[in-house]
């Protein structure tokens, strides 16, 4: 019967059951502007020939950047975003950039996407990534 009920378990109670929901969120300034900077050169060395210079897409890849790139990614957190970038991109030589470019990367993509930036670069540590939830809209304060 438990296992049947596992979906109304609230998501606080998730850390006693080995999960823990996230703490923060893409709007919680969780990139630096200098870290962006570098996720711009890099990006536009290994990712702008397919997913073009503005993040738009191309001919067989996605948009990075808009509703659609939103939508998909909402409700997952940035360590899934992380690790799809670090495990099959780029497309010519899937698993070729560091945990630190690919960071960098994704703090571009997320300046891009006009996430806030803050005070401390987005890590590379996919325990501290898995607590920063990936957020389309930038929620209300009641």
């Amino acid at each position: 019967m438990r296992s049947r009920l596992w979906f109304l378990v609230p998501p606080v109670l998730c850390s006693l059951f080995g999960q823990q929901a996230p703490s923060r969120s893409v709007w919680d300034g969780v990139y630096t502007e200098e870290q962006s900077k570098r996720g711009e050169a890099l990006y536009g060395t290994a990712c702008a020939k397919c997913h073009g210079d503005m993040l738009t897409g191309g001919e067989a890849a996605p948009p990075l950047t808009g509703g659609e790139f939103l939508a998909n990614w909402n409700g997952l957190t940035v360590r899934d975003l992380f690790e799809r970038i670090r495990i099959s991109m780029p497309a010519d030589r899937p698993g070729a950039l560091s945990g630190a470019q690919t960071a960098d990367i994704l703090a571009h993509m997320l300046h891009v996407n006009q996430f806030p930036a803050g005070k401390t670069e987005l890590e590379r540590q996919t325990e501290i990534l898995k607590q920063i939830r990936f957020e389309a809209m930038k929620p209300t304060v009641p």
